[in-house]
């Protein structure tokens, strides 16, 4: 299975927390979209013999696009390149685009997921994170997607400062009445340049709480797997047949190709990540070049991806594939050094496979740190 992932770098506002790429100016978006055209077309070669089986639109926010807009994009994939049947095509969108009416538009094309960016139902969370929607508009648009769309995503934050156990339940609570069937989560992150951390630094906001977060994130994966929720990434619950397909292709090491200014793309060998820079990536495909910069993966780099991204879902880490991959050298090492780990019970191993425990699971993007493998080739 392969991808493409599309990044719309416009924003209405700037949420205090976010690092991603982005510009709350719209006035080169017709330049971009020309931008994302060209660079889709001048890419094809890379997928001349793959088969596209989903088409994610992220950002930024990707809902201030009209539907005219999105299809340009959409016939120019399936013009440069060969697309399935019936791809996953997933559009990220805010609360506050997401009117009956837009809704309406949006089922009328070939965009068939819905990942709603709703992070809290609370208007306080909504404010402290300098959210662009409230509280009401967050309820509002799933009962109106839920009408339009079956496949619909939404992500939740916990953490928050402020925000107490109670709250945290009472916000799972409300996303599972709506019956949806799949949500993404994550802990709130204070990320270095960011709004929020000036505001933790300078005493306005209270600091993250990393016990706390903890302690939701337990919340979280109890009350979802009561209701029938596979906690199938770290970040990630879905009801059978609800997995996000483009981001399973993700962890599970399979190509795909990043369009738009910061993308990032992988080919199995290489990783290559476009400039984060809307001026200078309009300008560069104008001159019909690539604003792209490529990194050759060693062996070792390739073998700490897998155990990065495969101790972040059920399917853990194959021994089998790290031996026949990598070789017996790095399968003993990492059967050495995950030893401290499983006595830990943070590590086991099942049918050949290392996978997280319950206690580890929070705990996994440093776990993996620790079993990664340095200075060979």
């Amino acid at each position: 299975m392969s991808g493409i992932y599309i990044h719309i770098p416009f924003c209405k506002q700037a949420c205090y927390y976010c690092d991603f790429h982005f510009s709350t100016s719209l006035k080169k978006k017709n330049e971009l979209l020309e931008a994302l055209i060209k660079e889709l077309e001048l890419r094809k070669e890379e997928f001349k013999d793959i088969t596209v089986e989903t088409i994610y639109f992220g950002g930024g926010t990707p809902s201030l696009l009209s539907n005219e807009e999105l299809q340009l994009l959409i016939d120019s994939v399936n013009k440069y390149y060969r697309v399935s049947d019936y791809p996953e095509i997933t559009l990220e969108a805010n609360p506050d685009d997401l009117s009956e009416e837009r809704t309406v538009e949006l089922s009328d094309s070939p965009i068939n997921r819905l990942s709603i960016g709703i992070q809290s139902f609370y208007e306080t969370d909504l404010k402290l994170m300098n959210r662009a929607h409230n509280a009401k508009e967050a309820r509002t648009c799933i009962e109106v997607a839920k009408k339009y769309f079956s496949n619909i995503s939404i992500d939740l934050i916990y953490g928050i400062p402020g925000a107490s156990n109670e709250q945290w339940v009472k916000n799972i609570e409300i996303a599972l009445s709506f019956g949806i069937s799949h949500i993404s989560s994550y802990a709130l992150t204070v990320e270095p340049k960011t709004a929020l951390a000036s505001f933790i630094k300078k005493g306005i906001i209270e600091d993250v709480n990393d016990d706390q977060a903890h302690e939701q994130f337990h919340i979280l994966k109890d009350k979802l797997e009561e209701e029938g929720f596979i906690h199938y990434e770290l970040s990630n619950f879905g009801k059978e047949g609800f997995f996000s397909k483009n981001n399973s292709a993700y962890w599970q090491g399979k190509p795909y190709i990043g369009i738009g200014p910061s993308a990032h793309s992988f080919n199995g060998n290489q990783r290559g990540w476009n400039v984060r820079n809307n001026t200078k990536y309009i300008k560069a495909l104008a001159k019909n070049e690539l604003p792209i910069e490529i990194e050759t993966l060693t062996l070792t780099d390739r073998y700490n991806e897998y155990i990065m991204t495969g101790l972040r879902t059920i399917w853990g880490v194959s021994l089998v594939k790290v031996e026949n991959d990598f070789g017996k050298t790095f399968k003993d090492y990492l059967i050495e050094h995950a030893d401290v780990f499983i006595n830990q019970h943070l590590l086991y191993i099942d049918d050949e496979h290392i996978r997280v425990t319950r206690k580890g699971q929070f705990l996994s993007d440093g776990i993996s740190s620790e079993l990664f493998k340095l200075n060979l080739a």
